[in-house]
């Protein structure tokens, strides 16, 4: 799985290029009276069937512990408890913003980086709960690449995927430091993972700990990670994000808080039972490493809430502090409206 390529501002740049009934009890014999149990299980299985609303969930990328509380709440019954029927998909060409943004699917996961830039663009897509509290992406190496810190990029290669967002970053983080980016060479990897680039002519990358990091943990390849949110305030920004659209918002509120409340069930059981809650990510995609699955889950549920009063819950000023660093190094050409780009209004009281 290429967690690690998980670029938000390339999926963004994506997604606005895309403006019965029930068993009958059995009869009585010939002449003989129901007894009262019999007849309250015949009517209970004439009575109406409460109809699930069809909902679809796409995904930002392949099925990992970013989505378990979504795969939790669909095996646990949460979502039906709600009254939803909840499909899990996997995005399209176009990405995950898209398909949210034009309907084709109810929710999703995003991230804040690319609903911030897809919304200075006119897309209609709406943070609704923060999946993590902090950012726990970084820049890895190798260690015996020896890189420590950003001063540590100079003269080094790193490989990416050719977002103008990379730069950025890399820049961002060199400047509190005093080095000088220009000494650093920038290669587009294109879809190689991790491990494959460090092991040719890549010093360090820009990868999600909770996977990629993990995933070296058991392979025995001990890496150097500088997280972005230890050097900047505005880089600790929500990644990802569950999503909907203005348009569910508006007209179908109702549903959008039945889905949100089931969501954060499912995530609060990951949170408490994350050996539960990996076993079942993994028996919903067999696919998955095992141990990969139950190592990353078990790193990532305390992370979930971390030190927010409930899970999902966004502050303001962390999507302004983020909004204000892409505007100052010319990811948007204008301002974000930040009190329409995400909402807490359909959170749950509690997780619990």
């Amino acid at each position: 799985m290429k967690w690690s390529k998980i670029a938000p501002l390339m999926l963004v740049s994506a997604a606005i290029a895309v403006s019965g009934c029930g068993n009958q009890a059995a009869q009585p014999n010939a002449g003989a009276t129901a007894s009262p149990s019999a007849a309250m299980t015949t009517a209970a299985s004439q009575a109406p069937v409460k109809k699930l609303t069809d909902v679809k969930v796409v995904l930002d990328w392949t099925p990992n512990t970013n989505h378990t509380g979504l795969y939790v709440a669909k095996d646990q019954g949460y979502f039906e408890q709600e009254g939803l029927n909840v499909q899990i998909i996997q995005p399209g060409e176009g990405g995950a913003d898209a398909m949210i943004a034009s309907g084709a699917a109810d929710f999703g996961v995003s991230y804040q980086e690319g609903i911030t830039q897809g919304r200075i663009q006119g897309v209609p897509i709406v943070s609704i709960a923060a999946v993590i509290q902090h950012n726990t992406s970084g820049f890895a190496s190798p260690v015996a690449k020896n890189i420590k810190s950003p001063k540590d990029f100079e003269n080094k290669t790193y490989g990416g995927w050719g977002s103008p967002a990379e730069n950025a970053m890399i820049e961002s983080l060199m400047q509190t430091e005093k080095a000088d980016p220009n000494k650093v060479k920038i290669v587009n990897i294109g879809d190689a993972d991790y491990f494959t680039a460090v092991k040719r002519d890549i010093d360090f990358a820009w990868i999600y700990y909770a996977w990629t990091g993990v995933d070296a943990e058991l392979r025995g390849e001990p890496m150097n990670m500088i997280y972005l949110n230890k050097y900047s305030d505005k880089l600790d920004y929500y990644t990802p994000v569950l999503a909907t659209s203005e348009k569910m918002i508006k007209e179908k509120p109702d549903l959008v808080k039945a889905f949100t409340a089931a969501a954060a069930k499912g995530y609060q059981f990951a949170i408490d039972k994350p050996e539960d809650a990996a076993n079942i990510l993994i028996k919903a995609v067999p696919d998955l490493d095992p141990k990969l699955v139950m190592a990353s889950q078990k790193w990532l549920s305390p992370r979930y809430k971390d030190d927010a009063p409930r899970w999902g819950e966004q502050k303001r000023s962390v999507w302004d502090n983020y909004a204000n660093w892409m505007l100052d190094h010319k990811l948007l050409d204008k301002n974000l409206d930040v009190d329409h780009a995400f909402t807490n209004d359909f959170l749950p009281a509690s997780s619990k």
